[in-house]
């Protein structure tokens, strides 16, 4: 399997903050010499990583990222019948993990938060449950460094990685769980249209205030927010994705599942930042997967270098759409040996049904009716 699977995807919110700043405002960034709102990566990949869907879905395959793993882990002693006076002390003494010294903390959590794999949990487990055997009491096992039995932590190289792992990456300072390559790249999603940062007075009122002898609010603030269309774009090799999982039971089986799912979650779910105070939840305007066996992975950004806009015929979705376009057909025009095997396009207005003379003649492009489609038009094609 040498493929390249390419994302592009655009998604019009209304008035959202999905992805704040340190000053509690929508992220941003500068592209082709305007304001642009912008959604990291990283809040990107962990709002898949986390959706319920995706949790669904791929259920006993995915880790979990945490400072909690002391937890994890004197829970699963107790499952394995380790009495809870030992399961205690190893909770303790697993605080001073992936650090250097191997001081322990009181607060129970470890200094480095890291994503684990059901089976790193296991392998952690299996080590302490040597050390407490071998220590016969509590008092004993107390003597026993965190470094000690980080160490006795092997096989790194040799354990599964869970699928979220495989896709999304892990560095980690512990030799104790293996550093891993992410299969998948995740662009910082931005706005098509130039963005324009907007504040909302707000006041929370007292429902004790009789109108009589007080008034006023009982507190108000302000929220910033916006309105954009956004780009999203993600690029994921697979041949390093059936690599990541060489370890795990059937990693075919794993790889040929997760597609489906991944297109899914992309789709369906979306940043959590102040859902509560919007509800930006959106589906797709559009979706362009492209699927190469040219390893070269390539964004189509520079659609949008001139800001999408609204006007008297045209809405903002129709512009980000038509620019999208645009810019495949004239990427694919300069450089003819970038060769995509297949592409698949699905546009929720249905226009690109009706209109499929906007990917030219020399462009060969599938149309899929409606988005179950398109993933079972991918899903068909990687198969073959």
């Amino acid at each position: 399997m040498t493929m390249l699977l390419e994302i592009h995807m655009l998604k019009n919110y209304p008035a959202t903050n999905l992805n704040r700043d340190d000053m509690g405002a929508p992220k941003s960034c500068m592209f082709g010499g305007v304001q642009r709102s912008r959604i990291s990566s990283q809040c990107l990949k962990r709002s898949w990583r986390v959706s319920p869907l995706f949790q669904k879905e791929m259920a006993g395959h995915l880790g979990v990222r945490t400072r909690k793993m002391p937890q994890l882990v004197k829970n699963r002693l107790l499952e394995m019948g380790v009495a809870e006076e030992m399961a205690l002390a190893a909770e303790k003494k697993l605080t001073g993990f992936a650090n250097k010294a191997g001081k322990e903390r009181d607060d129970g959590i470890t200094s480095q938060i890291v994503l684990y794999a059901p089976e790193d949990i296991q392998a952690i487990a299996d080590a302490v449950k040597v050390h407490i055997d071998e220590a016969k009491d509590a008092k004993a096992f107390t003597k026993i460094k965190a470094t000690d039995i980080e160490k006795s932590v092997t096989g790194a190289g040799a354990r599964p990685v869970s699928l979220d792992i495989a896709l999304f990456g892990r560095m980690v300072t512990s030799t104790a769980f293996a550093d891993v390559e992410a299969a998948m790249q995740v662009a910082h999603a931005f706005s098509t249209n130039r963005v324009i940062m907007e504040s909302d007075f707000f006041v929370a009122m007292d429902d004790m205030i009789d109108g009589q002898e007080e008034l006023g609010a009982g507190m108000m603030d302000n929220v910033d927010y916006n309105s954009s269309c956004y780009y999203i774009y993600a690029s994921l090799d697979m041949d390093k994705l059936l690599a990541n999982l060489k370890n795990a039971e059937n990693p075919e089986a794993l790889v040929e599942a997760v597609i489906p799912s991944l297109l899914r979650t992309m789709a369906y779910s979306n940043p959590s930042g102040k859902q509560n105070s919007f509800a930006g939840n959106v589906l797709p305007a559009a979706v362009l997967v492209e699927c190469k066996d040219y390893p070269v992975p390539v964004s189509y950004a520079n659609a949008f270098a001139k800001p999408a806009k609204a006007s008297a015929n045209t809405d903002l979705v129709e512009d980000s759409i038509a620019k999208l376009q645009q810019h495949v057909l004239a990427t694919a025009k300069a450089f003819p040996s970038l060769s995509t095997a297949h592409r698949v396009w699905f546009d929720a207005s249905g226009i690109a049904a009706e209109q499929d003379d906007h990917w030219g003649d020399n462009l060969k492009v599938e149309t899929a009716q409606n988005y179950d489609e398109l993933i079972e038009m991918v899903r068909a094609f990687l198969q073959k």
